[in-house]
Formats: C-alpha cells, sequence, structure tokens
C-alpha cells in the first residue's frame, strides 16, 4: 500500500506560492516522509493565471474563492501565500474546519492578530506552521547546533542586516498585485514586518528570547499614488528601519533593513559573537559559515570558511556529493519536510506561538519608532 496523502490546498500563485508549491513537490523525492503531499487545488482571485499556475504545477484544481477551498472535504492542509492582509481570515477559518495550517510570514499584520491565529490552530489542535524559511538553509542549521552545544561560549553580541533597493523611485505607485508591501493596510508594515521578521526569527531561533528594543524609523517618500484608486496617498510603511536590542541571555544587538540600500537586492547577513569565538553568515554565499575560534593556538589561528556540503552537515546527506552546494528554494524543501515529519512526532518549527513571539518584537520595534523609547519584546 502507498503512503498516505497530505492533500494541500494553495492560497495565492505568486513568488511564495512557487516556492511552496516547489517545496512540496520536491521534499518526498530528496527525503523520506510518511505523508506524500498531492497538490489538490489552487486558490486565486485571477482564475485564468490560477488554471495556468495549476496546470504547470500539477494542482487539479482551482477556486477562486479561498472559503470554498477551506470548505472541501478533500483537503488535509491550507498553506497561505496571499498578502498579509488575508492571513489572519484565512487561517482562522481553517483551523476551526479542522484543517492544518501553514502561512507565509508575518503571521499576522499585528501581534494582536497573530495572538487569535495562535489561539485558533491550539484550540482547534491542528498542525501548524509559518515559512520562515532561512532557519532550514543547512548552514544557519549547523549555527545553530554549533551555538546550542557552546562551541560559541556566552553570547555576547548578535548583529543581523538585510538590505534592498527595489523602492527607491518616487513614482512607484503602492499598492495592488506587485506593490501591496508598499500598502500598509495590507503590509501591515514595511521592511520590519517583511525582511527584519526574518533576521528576528532567526535571532531568536539562535540566541533565545528578546527582551527589549530601541528603534528608529523612516518612511522616505511621504506620498505615492494608489495603483486601485490612482489617488496619491499618504505612505503608511516603513522604508528603513535599524533597531537596538537585549536579549534575555543578556547578549546585545544591532539589527538594520532598507529597501533603500542601492545596489543591494537581497543582502541578508548575521554575526554572532561569543566568548570563545564568532560565527557570521551571508545569504550570498548561503552555503558557507564563516568560523573563528579562539581555543585554537599559534599561528593558524583566524577565521575559517566552513563548506556546508557534507554528509554530517544538516540535510546535506539527502542531496549531493560533497562540494556540490544547494540554494534558497531548497531551504523550503527542508521546510515542507520538517513540516510533515513533525506530523507524526515532535512538531516542526516556527509555529504560529513561534511567529506570535516575533510579531510581539516587530510591534515593539514599530512603537519604539514612533516613541523614541524602549520598548519592551514580548507580553511576559
Amino acid at each position: 500500500m502507498g503512503k498516505q496523502k497530505l492533500r494541500i490546498g494553495m492560497v495565492g500563485y505568486g513568488f511564495m506560492g512557487r516556492t511552496h508549491s516547489n517545496a512540496f513537490t520536491q521534499a518526498p523525492k530528496y527525503f523520506d516522509l510518511p505523508r506524500e503531499p498531492e497538490l489538490v487545488a489552487v486558490c486565486a482571485r485571477n482564475r485564468e493565471r490560477a488554471e495556468a499556475f495549476a496546470s504547470n504545477w500539477g494542482y487539479q484544481d482551482v477556486e477562486s474563492d479561498w472559503q470554498s477551498l477551506v470548505a472541501r472535504d478533500d483537503i488535509d492542509l491550507i498553506d497561505i501565500a496571499a498578502p498579509n492582509d488575508m492571513h489572519h481570515d484565512i487561517a482562522i477559518a481553517a483551523a476551526q474546519a479542522g484543517k492544518m495550517v501553514m502561512c507565509e510570514k508575518p503571521l499576522g499584520r499585528t501581534a494582536a492578530e497573530s495572538a487569535e491565529m495562535v489561539a485558533a490552530v491550539e484550540t482547534a489542535g491542528v498542525a501548524n506552521m509559518v515559512w520562515y524559511n532561512y532557519r532550514r538553509i543547512p548552514a544557519v542549521t549547523l549555527a545553530k547546533q554549533m551555538i546550542d552545544r557552546g562551541d560559541l561560549g556566552r553570547i555576547y553580541h548578535y548583529r543581523a542586516k538585510f538590505l534592498q533597493d527595489w523602492t527607491i523611485a518616487t513614482d512607484l505607485p503602492q499598492g495592488g498585485e506587485g506593490l501591496w508591501r508598499l500598502d500598509v493596510n495590507v503590509a501591515g508594515s514595511g521592511v520590519t514586518g517583511d525582511l527584519l521578521a526574518h533576521c528576528i526569527d532567526t535571532a531568536m531561533w539562535l540566541n533565545g528570547g528578546i527582551d527589549s528594543v530601541t528603534a528608529m524609523t523612516e518612511t522616505f517618500v511621504k506620498e505615492r499614488a494608489h495603483s486601485l484608486t490612482g489617488k496619491v496617498e499618504p505612505v503608511g510603511i516603513d522604508d528603513a528601519c535599524a533597531f537596538l536590542a537585549r536579549f534575555d541571555n543578556g547578549s546585545l544587538a544591532t539589527f538594520e533593513s532598507t529597501r533603500y540600500a542601492r545596489g543591494h537586492k537581497a543582502l541578508y547577513t548575521l554575526e554572532i559573537n561569543g566568548e570563545h569565538g564568532s560565527l557570521a553568515w551571508d545569504l550570498h554565499d548561503l552555503h558557507r559559515l564563516d568560523y573563528f575560534d579562539h581555543r585554537v593556538e599559534g599561528e593558524t589561528r583566524g577565521w575559517r570558511s566552513i563548506h556546508i556540503t557534507d554528509g554530517e552537515h544538516p540535510y546535506m546527506d539527502s542531496w549531493w556529493v560533497p562540494g556540490l552546494s544547494i540554494g534558497y528554494a531548497e531551504s523550503f524543501v527542508h521546510q515542507a519536510a520538517d513540516f510533515i515529519r513533525g506530523l507524526e512526532g515532535e512538531a516542526a518549527a516556527p509555529t504560529f506561538a513561534d511567529a506570535h513571539r516575533t510579531d510581539l518584537v516587530t510591534d515593539a520595534v514599530l512603537k519604539s519608532g514612533r516613541t523614541g523609547q524602549w520598548e519592551p519584546a514580548s507580553d511576559s
């Protein structure tokens, strides 16, 4: 007999819809999973494009109304790859219908929204996960293992940045398909919820909870025409954000993100400094982890670059021979595989509850940007 199916209904067909569909398609080809993903239906408002998407990725059916998708009895998992303003209602409806739920980040536009989503999945007792994929890049996973076993000793500093340049043009409109991230009503925030949310999730996974933050934010272009109405309206999202943080373990952090760093499309870097050594990682060279071990004596002490391709490295025994690297898309494959494996054991993170903690930090960062004060970054 074949494996039990995991029947998937996808909401959205954009960039994230592609990454998720690819992940579900590829995961069982490289990992031994207890259930077989089956792409049952994709939902989007533009039916013609949804049908083209379904044909390309192998979905059996198309829906144009997400409520109809959630109501289907031939779907086990609702995967939300739609704009941020849709996450809350779809996730809660799916949980109430007894469906497993996976959701793109950020979980909610605000921590209040995500708290209701957490309550819904926990009340329903359904499996849930948020697609913070950078945790599952093998080099970052190895960094987690090294920190957890004490290779760096006590952590003193954490620093991260995520830089882009795609919104610099003053004539770029806000809102509508493709530009909804510039519309605060849809996105919730700008770089804080979009880019820094990734940095915050990774940081708390690697280094524990964040206690408090102080931030500065800026919106460089104050007004933009709206794609849907044509009217010039105030811009409510943050174009840039920089903040300081204190972790629960006493370490200090700096975070920076902007969409106004000319020449950068997706520069995500992090560095961690500890008592015994340091780690550094760069998305542009994602299969390498730089490591400094102060305990190495003599003239060979120094930074070394570890090429994360060997079979003993996280996830890599399922891919190619040593020396051959993988890329961005495979982090989603790993996440899909871990979610499915977690259905028959310990649930894989980040859960909705984990992602809610990230939303609490982003809320605190945005509040601090308004008040100019240190703000608590948790609900405890």
